[in-house]
């Protein structure tokens, strides 16, 4: 296994949807989840500024790893903040470290573009998710509520 970290470019958008999709799978709304490659193609590489940013842990050029965040620019501390998506990896290539040296190169970008803070969501019955992000030193914040309004048009 050769492993290395780096940015998604737009070659990498197959390999990018069969995790997203995967992970869709993972936390059981498949049903719901309409993103195909073109459409991460399009939205993570074509569009100016990209709806999303992408690191990926890649193996001979075979994406094993994925983790999807975008910017929220504006804050109360007037410093801007990370939010994580998306992180998967594949379940074949769990357990090598994969998941941490992927969010240690999100703390690099959040260093390098003085963020405040890298925000993220887990779901309560993903114990092996929860037990990761705290080995990380990472705390839960229970100060708010997650809400959804889901717009059926």
């Amino acid at each position: 296994m050769n492993i290395t970290i780096r940015k998604a470019i737009e070659s990498d958008s197959n390999g990018i949807w069969k995790l997203m999709k995967e992970l869709a799978i993972f936390e059981k709304y498949i049903d719901s989840f309409v993103i195909t490659p073109e459409i991460v193609r399009e939205s993570g590489f074509k569009k100016n500024p990209p709806d999303f940013y992408c690191f990926v842990a890649d193996d001979n050029q075979k994406i094993k790893g994925i983790l999807v965040y975008y910017f929220l620019n504006f804050t109360a501390q007037n410093k801007p903040s990370i939010f994580i998506k998306e992180l998967f990896i594949d379940p074949n290539y769990r357990g090598h470290k994969i998941g941490e040296k992927l969010m240690l190169a999100l703390k690099e970008e959040a260093v390098k573009n003085n963020c405040g803070q890298i925000k993220w969501t887990v779901a309560p019955w993903n114990k092996g998710g929860i037990k990761f992000y705290n080995k990380l030193g990472a705390k839960e914040n229970n100060n708010w509520l997650n809400y959804e309004w889901n717009l059926d048009y």
